[in-house]
């Protein structure tokens, strides 16, 4: 189920550059969802338009 606070986005994309992000979610321990906001959060970073983190809830 997708978090509230987080916008949905119909993506399209190659079946070979999923399959390639699957296998390195599953290396990473990650979701496809989760491997993909990763990867997108980095390539902001490496062009000096860092998004900050998102802070997680505390689960007590």
């Amino acid at each position: 189920m997708a978090s509230p606070d987080k916008k949905s986005y119909l993506l399209r994309i190659d079946p070979d550059l999923w399959t390639e992000i699957e296998a390195l979610a599953a290396q990473e321990l990650r979701s496809v969802n989760g491997q993909i906001e990763y990867l997108l959060r980095d390539a902001l970073v490496r062009r000096g338009r860092a998004v900050p983190p998102r802070k997680k809830p505390r689960r007590d």
